[in-house]
């Protein structure tokens, strides 16, 4: 009598698991796996989270060791005495006594926009109690540089234009960067639009990432209703705020396995973290860095210089920082290591969402999508 059901539920996970391995998909077997166990399998995002809890726990960085020798080697190398043209952002102060050579110094990557650089990137080390993470940094100047969000292959779930679902071929000539979204529409209800039209609709009180026609950006506490207004390019929201008017939000002390900044990895357990923020003068950063709570994430981007910030995505398969040179054709390069992504993603179709960064343009900012 046992038996039956049993069958019928191994015929299902079969039937199941096989129609969803078949898609077309940017993400290894592995990774493929446990996404249909999340999103197929009844229970299965309960059950994927508190795995995932158990391994990154268990896997997490220790307190201690060696101290590094030296940075990884991030942008293009540029004299100490070249001029640093406005609006170049100070330093990172060195949270080490004994800073390594060149920690914290921004460096320009790919070629100059306007007669300066439009993408700075640098490295640090943020937590003397863990000496060997390092914390990748970019910088986007944003009266040189336009941002695009685009929707990849599976999220959002709901796009009003799916599009290319990567930089389409003939904006790559103006292309400087590109790095991954935030949480997905169904942790959160993380909405997001394009050019005036609604992919998922967006939520009051998240934190939202916005592209303005003008060319500005911002972090703003979103309460305009499911749909964006006149003026704005495009938007994308990933929880709430985790850093408002230059301070931390008091709620990331609430309980470490909240679901509000991811159930698995919670406020305590320590896994490669990304985050955006806006500095004083409206300038993105991006941040990524392994080893991070949402706490640490936050005081990470706090002290980069962002006045506002959100968390993006989690885990180590999804940190994607990625910057362009043209020589004369593009070449990528991957900033912050990460095995299970290539240096072509996002030139080939991706599942997941995310941005450009592209040479400003003369007139109102969209999205293009071919």
């Amino acid at each position: 009598m046992i038996a039956a059901p049993f069958l019928v539920l191994l015929s299902w996970a079969i039937v199941s698991y096989t129609a969803w391995m078949l898609r077309p998909t940017s993400l290894s077997w592995n990774v493929e796996s446990v996404e249909w166990v999340r999103y197929q399998v009844p229970f299965g995002n309960w059950l994927a989270d508190h795995v995932e809890q158990v391994y990154y726990t268990h896997t997490a960085p220790r307190k201690g060791g060696p101290q590094l020798k030296a940075l990884p080697k991030v942008g293009r190398s540029t004299p100490g005495t070249t001029p640093r043209p406005a609006p170049w952002p100070p330093p990172i102060t060195p949270v080490f006594a004994n800073p390594l050579p060149g920690e914290g110094v921004w460096e320009p990557t790919g070629p100059p926009v306007s007669g300066g650089p439009p993408v700075l990137v640098t490295t640090y080390r943020p937590d003397p109690a863990y000496p060997q993470i390092v914390a990748y940094v970019a910088w986007f100047d944003q009266t040189r540089t336009e941002l695009a969000y685009y929707p990849g292959r599976y999220e959002p779930p709901n796009a009003a234009v799916r599009g290319p679902m990567m930089v389409p071929d003939n904006q790559r000539w103006r292309l400087l960067a590109t790095f991954n979204g935030g949480f997905t529409y169904v942790d959160g209800d993380n909405g997001s639009s394009d050019n005036g039209l609604t992919n998922e609709p967006l939520k009051d009180g998240n934190a939202t990432l916005v592209g303005y026609t003008d060319g500005r950006v911002d972090i703003v506490n979103w309460s305009g209703g499911p749909n964006v207004g006149p003026g704005i390019a495009w938007a994308r929201q990933s929880l709430a705020p985790i850093v408002w008017d230059g301070l931390l939000n008091p709620a990331l002390n609430d309980n470490p396995n909240s679901p509000q900044w991811g159930y698995t990895l919670g406020g305590q357990t320590r896994v490669w973290r990304t985050g955006v923020g806006i500095d004083a003068r409206g300038n993105l950063i991006y941040v990524a860095a392994d080893g991070q709570t949402v706490i640490t994430l936050a005081q990470m981007l706090q002290h980069v210089g962002a006045v506002r910030a959100m968390e993006f995505d989690i885990n180590p398969e999804w940190h994607t920082l990625i910057t362009y040179t043209h020589n004369p054709d593009l070449v990528p390069t991957m900033v912050g290591p990460n095995p299970m992504q290539s240096v072509d993603r996002y030139l080939v179709p991706d599942d997941r969402d995310f941005f450009a960064v592209y040479e400003r343009l003369p007139g109102p900012v969209t999205v293009p999508f071919g």
